[in-house]
């Protein structure tokens, strides 16, 4: 085997924990791929004779690959339901599953997923290798471009972020969370009895004018109405700690485009909020639940 063949063979054993690594920090699987196969074009010109660990280097390579990939977008996409639609047929296309992907965030936690992408590029990258990844500070310092220490200050603010700062108490979130988790469970299986279980008889639901232009109501009265309204719906709703509350978000694909704020009185749901403009979004304190 000569030395080509041999590094081929060990970038292929190390192609899932690359994409793992990847998906973390871009949240696309399409740009995950794109940063592995960049990786292997850096290994495949590098001179490796040195290479105590393989694997570690090719973790940093992805890394740098991330961060000049985020650098070199202009400006965010606003992202609308239709472009992720548009782009799972792409990716599907280019022989991507989207199926595939949308396990994969669920395996990874969508929640997570939506908080990563509101981070700063160089904090994002240094809570995913330190925290999901174990990569030591002295080895993240450099690919940031800053001293070990600031490292270390730029997973601390991630961390913070991804936790969020819980206004309510633990048990009053468990309880928030047992109703909200019933409402979607019940949704997604088009349990109509179970709904109304869970919501107050005089319920109501608001949608933001840009939730109402993709089809929801304004504002919709009565539990009954309400239910019939949620029926088989939710499929792609998980919770998430919304400015200090559980809330359910939809985020195609990673990107937020739709979160649903309860208002919860005596275990029952008294109000349902939908909001979908993306100035109102980007304002929200998004956090990860602990399970």
């Amino acid at each position: 085997m000569d030395e080509h063949e041999w590094l081929a063979e060990q970038f292929e054993a190390n192609r899932t924990h690359l994409r793992a690594v990847a998906f973390r920090m871009l949240g696309s699987l399409s740009e995950a791929d794109d940063a592995v196969q960049e990786s292997w074009l850096h290994l495949s010109r590098s001179d490796t004779s040195g290479l105590e660990n393989l694997g570690g280097w090719l973790t940093t390579v992805v890394a740098r690959v991330y961060l000049d990939m985020l650098r070199s977008r202009t400006s965010r996409r606003e992202e609308s339901l239709e472009a992720a639609v548009s782009e799972s047929i792409e990716s599907r296309e280019e022989g991507i599953d989207p199926e595939q992907e949308v396990l994969l965030a669920d395996s990874v936690g969508l929640a997570l997923l939506v908080v990563l992408d509101t981070l700063p590029p160089a904090e994002r990258l240094a809570f995913v290798l330190h925290d999901i990844f174990a990569v030591p500070f002295d080895e993240i310092a450099p690919i940031v471009e800053r001293s070990e220490t600031a490292a270390r200050q730029l997973a601390s603010r991630a961390r913070r972020r991804v936790r969020g700062a819980e206004t309510a108490k633990p048990a009053d979130l468990e309880r928030q969370r047992a109703v909200v988790d019933a409402f979607l469970a019940a949704s997604r299986t088009g349990n109509f009895e179970a709904l109304l279980t869970v919501l107050d008889p005089e319920v109501v639901f608001r949608a933001d004018h840009v939730a109402a232009q993709k089809g929801a109501a304004s504002e919709v009265r009565g539990a009954s109405v309400i239910a019939r309204q949620f029926v088989g719906r939710a499929q792609g709703a998980r919770t998430a700690l919304v400015d200090g509350a559980v809330a359910a978000i939809v985020a195609p694909r990673g990107h937020l485009f739709l979160v649903l704020n309860f208002t919860i009185r005596n275990d029952k749901i008294v109000e349902i909020e939908a909001v979908a403009d993306p100035a109102r979004l980007r304002q929200l304190h998004l956090a990860v639940l602990d399970d």
